[in-house]
């Protein structure tokens, strides 16, 4: 009787999908322990990480780092098929559905910063609608809709503000990198 073996071998956009989905899981993980000053609304760090990886590899980099966030953090805080994670599932898909789309607007005016806050509002809208739908059968929960906006704005502008930060920095050290390797070696004595 023989044995098959099956064997995967990651590849580098594996490895690199895995590094930003335990950053924006360990983002989670943080953003969990603040206190809230109302109930669903948080800061999304996370989403600093999808924004940085939509910009440098892509949309659909940026869904397998958002989703793998969503399932392995809600396992990891013990809330995976709760209300809570359908809540932040439906979040996540309506974000990256408005983040595929965004990325098609022109670079000039949209960047970073407008497809946070773009993404902000889907996320919350979805949400709102899930609760409404299947938690709060009554119209009322649409009152709250100003304050999550509120919300989406602020939270949506700062995590675009950080990507933005960061994807400059990002850029200014690979620039760096390329003008070492271009340069000659020192000459040593």
């Amino acid at each position: 009787m023989t044995r098959s073996v099956i064997e995967l071998i990651p590849t580098a956009e594996d490895s690199r999908i895995a590094r930003h989905a335990a950053a924006a899981i360990a983002l989670t993980l943080v953003e969990a322990v603040i206190p809230l000053p109302l109930p669903g609304v948080k800061p999304g760090l996370a989403n600093i990480v999808t924004l940085i990886v939509l910009t440098r590899w892509g949309w659909r980099e940026a869904v397998w780092v958002a989703l793998l966030r969503v399932f392995a953090a809600n396992l990891l805080l013990g809330q995976f098929l709760a209300p809570g994670f359908f809540l932040g599932l439906a979040g996540a898909l309506a974000s990256l559905g408005m983040l595929g789309a965004a990325q098609y607007l022109p670079s000039r005016w949209f960047g970073p910063v407008s497809h946070s806050i773009l993404a902000a509002f889907a996320h919350i809208g979805a949400q709102l609608l899930v609760a409404r739908w299947w938690l709060v059968p009554h119209d009322g929960v649409f009152y709250l809709a100003p304050v999550f906006a509120g919300a989406a704005v602020v939270f949506g502008l700062v995590n675009g503000l950080v990507a933005a930060a960061l994807l400059r920095e990002l850029r200014q050290q690979e620039a760096g990198e390329g003008e070492m390797r271009g340069k000659p070696a020192l000459p040593t004595d």
